[in-house]
């Protein structure tokens, strides 16, 4: 279990988390769709996520997204890193209706993230840009390759929301034990 705190001008952030949880949540960020999103990722990845951020939304809601990407990646780097006993490599393509999105994993403390979602404009007040905010966010401090595609759709909600259980999905399966493997690594 990891704790991480954040506090800047813009937010203050309490996070934790436990990956070997059961996919429980408490999430309170004050944007819905980002909370539903979280709460998404927490369900369907089975990590255990508490996350309470006061952030400048009066001003606009990127600060506290990415933000949330921050902690969230810190916290997921200080559970996972070293790798041990885990498959390493995770994939996913998770369909919502008529969207389709794929996300591809390795757990190789080497941030890369290939965000190849091509949407625009809004759900609801959010601002869909913020998605490769808060993922870019989250990569680059989580130390995870992480490739995430926009396969088809046209619902932006569907598409965001198959994009947060793609990479949930993916990286439950990265975290899959597997004691045979010892370090999945060749280095």
């Amino acid at each position: 279990m990891t704790e991480i705190k954040r506090e800047t001008n813009e937010t203050k952030i309490y996070c934790k988390i436990d990956i070997n949880g059961n996919g429980k949540s408490n999430i309170d960020t004050k944007i819905g769709f980002l909370n539903h999103m979280l709460e998404a990722f927490s369900k369907h990845s089975g990590i255990d996520i508490n996350l309470i951020c006061e952030g400048d939304i009066e001003v606009d809601y990127h600060h506290s997204v990415e933000d949330c990407g921050i902690v969230l990646g810190q916290a997921l780097k200080k559970e996972i890193f070293p790798v041990q006993n885990i498959e390493r490599y995770g994939e996913a393509t998770i369909v919502m209706d008529e969207a389709s999105t794929t996300c591809n994993l390795d757990l190789s403390n080497r941030a890369f993230l290939v965000y190849e979602v091509n949407i625009f404009g809004k759900v609801g007040d959010f601002d869909v840009e913020l998605v490769e905010e808060f993922f870019h966010a989250l990569i680059l401090n989580s130390g995870i390759t992480c490739h995430l595609v926009y396969d088809r759709g046209t619902n932006k909600h569907h598409i965001i929301e198959a994009c947060f259980k793609s990479f949930a999905v993916a990286l439950r399966r990265a975290l899959k034990q597997n004691k045979e493997i010892g370090i999945p690594s060749t280095k």
